[in-house]
């Protein structure tokens, strides 16, 4: 049983780091913290001054062996490195051992990819069910956003925050509210906005009567309201299912395929990075690798010398 003195200075670094830290990264944080005080109180360990830095490396170690990715232990270090500049800073500590951690390298998997022939595939097969009159409103609202995702290549979440006023139907482009509260403007082919157009003919069908002020979300539920993540995911699944061949993606699949696409096109990468919002140039070079293992597989598979 991990002592006060280990558990006590965790639960206040956690109710600090809320104020500064997004939801996603306290519960990651919290997880990794509690694994570390369990693994410390396992080694004899009761108070943070008696840590040295071989023991976070065994914890390291410990979850290396576990078959964690890359990207977690990576994580984890960031996780006890920052919860030992606090220490320090309330003087818990002396010295900040974590600061000896070297950061373990990530190694970036390339996404999966969906062809062009793939998303063809997809979509035909969205608007097939669409013209079916067993499809119903809500399969004209599947391909507006199976559209939007594609064509923008915005996140999921870019495309449940959506709302009436973001189509700019003569400009051709849509605005997207992203990380950090960054706002872009995106162009959206006329597949996306006639998609999106027919939608809206329909929308009202769906929704929901309320006392409060008109529903303003561009894509709603079944039961009127915002759609959430999860349903969109639900959507992309099944649309993709259509393709018995394609790997099985979600709507950051669709997001990879658009940027992957524009650049086998010959897109520019910075254009690329500007459309998807990418805070980084680093982020967007992900798709110029698997772009350059297309090329690579060809010549493999097509050159009499290869």
């Amino acid at each position: 049983m991990p002592s006060p003195a280990l558990t006590t200075p965790v639960d206040e670094f956690i109710a600090d780091l809320v104020n500064d830290r997004s939801p996603h990264t306290v519960r990651a944080y919290r997880s990794d913290l509690a694994d570390l005080v369990d693994c410390l109180a396992g080694r004899g360990i009761d108070r943070w001054d008696a840590v040295q830095v071989a023991d976070l490396r065994a914890w390291l170690g410990r979850t290396h062996r576990a078959g964690a990715a890359s990207s977690t232990l990576q994580r984890r270090t960031a996780s006890v490195r920052v919860l030992y500049r606090w220490l320090v800073r309330e003087q818990l500590v002396s010295e900040d051992v974590a600061a000896r951690l070297a950061t373990p390298k990530v190694t970036r998997a390339l996404p999966a990819h969906l062809s062009t022939t793939d998303l063809d595939t997809i979509m035909r097969a969205a608007i097939d069910h669409a013209a079916d009159p067993g499809g119903g409103p809500l399969a004209q609202r599947d391909v507006a956003m199976l559209e939007v995702l594609y064509g923008a290549g915005i996140r999921v979440s870019e495309l449940c925050g959506l709302n009436l006023g973001d189509i700019n139907r003569d400009r051709g482009s849509i605005t997207v509210l992203g990380k950090g509260d960054k706002q872009r403007t995106v162009p959206l082919g006329t597949p996306a906005i006639t998609a999106v157009d027919a939608w809206l003919v329909v929308r009202s069908q769906v929704i929901a009567p309320t006392g409060g002020p008109v529903e303003a979300a561009l894509f709603v539920g079944a039961r009127g309201r915002r759609i959430n993540q999860r349903v969109v995911r639900e959507v992309v699944h099944r649309a993709v299912a259509a393709v018995p061949e394609a790997p099985d993606v979600g709507p950051h699949g669709l997001r990879h395929a658009m940027a992957t696409h524009l650049l086998e096109g010959g897109a520019d990468l910075r254009a690329v990075q500007e459309m998807l919002g990418h805070a980084s140039l680093a982020t967007t070079q992900i798709y110029t690798h698997v772009t350059s293992a297309r090329l690579k597989a060809a010549f493999q598979q097509a050159h009499p010398r290869a």
